[in-house]
C-alpha cells in the first residue's frame, strides 16, 4: 500500500474504530478494573520509520536497564532490518506486520494479538505520533500499562482514550527526548498529568556505536575494489553520496543535478577521492543517471553494492557522507563517520542525526511544514526550502572535511 492509502485508512477507519474501541475498553475496565502491574515484558510499537528505529535506541537501552523481563518490538516487515543494525532487541522478540496489502495487514495484525499473549506482554509503549492504527494495537495487545502520546487539548489528533499513562508530545525537542519521556512515564512510580515533568539532558540520547569486525571492513573494501579496480585504501578516501528520498516525503529530494555539481567539485578539489553513490538495489537506475551526469570514473554507482547489514562497515571505512534527511543519516549515526544532511520540510531540531553531523538547513518561514499535527503530509508542490540550497552552499559546508583529508595524508 502507498503512503496516502495508509493515511486514509488510518483516518477514515481509525477514528470511528478508536471511538468505538474506547467505549468498549472503558466499559470492560469499569466492570473489571485492571490490576496494577510492574513493567516486565515491554512492547514497543514503531511501524513506519526506519530511522526512528535507530533514534529510539537510547530509550530502549534505558528501558532494558530498568526492567526484569524482556523487550519486544513490532514494526512493518520492510523496516525490520533497521532493528538488526544494533541488535538491541532479540531477533525472536521482533514481530513484523505485513503492510503490502489490506488483507495481509489484517491477517498479520490478528497474528500480532496472539503473539502478544504468547509472550505475556504486560506493558506497551506506542512510539508513533498519533496513529490510530497503533493506538488500536496498544489497546488490544493485552498490556495493562499503555503509554503513548496523547493530544489532550490539541484538535484533530483524536486516537481514542486507551492510554494509562499519557505523555505530552513536545514538538520543540528532539524526537529522541520524546522517546525518553515515554520510557520515563512507564517507569515512573508517581502519576503525572501530563508526563514527563523533568529536564532530559543530551547525555541521555547518546547513540550506541555498532561493533564492526575487521573482516567486515575488508569485505566492503573488496567490493569497492571490484567496482573501481584502481582503488587503494591508503590513497583514495571514500566519500558517500545518498541522493535518494523515500516516497513517504518526496519534498525532501534535492535535484539530481545539484548532487552532480557538488560531486564534480569534490572530485576536482581532491584528485584522489572516490565518490560512491549509495542506495538500495531498486535505486540503482537513479544512481546511474547521477553517475552519467558527473561523467567521472571516480564517481561510482554503488547502489545495492553491499547488503543493508554491511552499511556500518561501509560507513566505518568512509570519510563522510552527503545525504538528504532520510534513513541513511540515522544508520550512519551508529558509526563515527560524519554526515552532512540536507533538510527542508523537516527540521534538524527534531530529527537531526544523533551521530557526528552537520545539518544544511535554510529555515524558511514555511519550514518545517510537516509535523505530527498533519501526519507528515504537506500541500507543498514547490519545495523552495530545498531548492534554495545551492551546490556552492553544500560544497562550502563540507569543504572542511576535505581539508582534513588532505592534512591527514600529508
Amino acid at each position: 500500500m502507498n503512503v496516502d492509502t495508509m493515511r486514509n485508512i488510518d483516518h477514515y477507519a481509525g477514528v470511528p474504530l478508536t471511538f468505538l474501541g474506547t467505549l468498549i475498553k472503558k466499559s470492560i475496565d469499569f466492570i473489571t478494573p485492571p490490576q496494577k502491574t510492574k513493567p516486565k515484558n515491554v512492547l514497543l510499537i514503531e511501524l513506519s520509520e526506519m530511522g526512528s528505529a535507530i533514534i529510539v535506541d537510547p530509550a530502549m537501552r534505558k528501558l532494558q536497564a530498568n526492567i526484569e523481563g524482556e523487550l519486544f518490538f513490532v514494526i512493518f516487515s520492510k523496516n525490520k532490518v533497521s532493528l538488526q543494525l544494533l541488535g538491541t532487541v532479540k531477533e525472536e522478540n521482533i514481530y513484523t506486520i505485513d503492510e503490502s496489502s489490506i488483507v495481509n495487514l489484517i491477517q498479520s495484525s490478528l497474528g500480532f494479538l496472539r503473539w502478544c499473549r504468547e509472550n505475556e506482554i504486560d506493558s506497551v509503549i506506542d512510539l508513533e505520533l498519533f496513529s490510530r492504527f497503533t493506538a488500536l494495537l496498544s489497546a488490544t495487545c493485552g498490556a495493562v500499562n499503555r503509554v503513548g502520546f496523547h493530544a489532550f487539548h490539541n484538535e484533530g489528533l483524536y486516537r481514542g482514550d486507551f492510554l494509562t499513562r499519557k505523555v505530552a508530545y513536545n514538538a520543540h525537542q528532539h524526537i529522541a527526548k520524546n522517546f525518553i519521556s515515554l520510557v520515563d512515564a512507564l517507569l515512573s512510580e508517581k502519576e503525572e498529568l501530563p508526563f514527563t515533568k523533568r529536564i532530559i539532558p543530551d547525555s541521555e540520547i547518546v547513540i550506541a556505536k555498532a561493533t564492526i569486525e575487521e573482516d567486515d571492513k575488508l569485505d566492503v573494501l573488496e567490493v569497492i575494489e571490484t567496482m573501481y579496480p584502481d582503488f587503494d585504501k591508503e590513497k583514495n578516501p571514500i566519500i558517500l553520496v545518498n541522493s535518494n528520498a523515500s516516497d513517504l516525503l518526496p519534498q525532501r529530494r534535492w535535484n539530481r543535478e545539484n548532487y552532480g555539481e557538488v560531486i564534480k567539485k569534490i572530485l576536482a578539489y581532491n584528485e584522489n577521492a572516490i565518490v560512491l553513490l549509495t542506495g538500495a538495489p531498486a535505486e540503482k537506475d537513479g544512481a546511474q543517471l547521477l553517475s552519467n551526469y558527473v561523467n567521472n570514473k571516480r564517481c561510482i554507482n554503488f547502489a545495492g553494492g553491499v547488503k543493508f547489514l554491511q552499511l556500518p562497515a561501509l560507513y566505518s571505512v568512509s570519510a563522510f557522507m552527503l545525504t538528504n534527511d532520510s534513513g541513511p543519516a540515522h544508520f550512519a549515526s551508529i558509526t563515527n563517520m560524519h554526515t552532512f544532511v540536507i533538510f527542508g520540510p523537516e527540521t534538524p531540531a527534531l530529527y537531526g542525526s544523533l551521530g557526528p553531523t552537520t545539518p544544511i538547513y535554510a529555515a524558511m518561514a514555511c519550514s518545517p511544514c510537516v509535523s505530527a499535527a498533519n501526519h507528515r503530509k504537506t500541500p507543498c508542490s514547490d519545495n523552495q526550502c530545498i531548492q534554495i540550497i545551492t551546490p556552492d552552499w553544500v560544497f562550502n559546508t563540507l569543504k572542511f572535511k576535505l581539508d582534513e583529508l588532505s592534512i591527514s595524508r600529508v
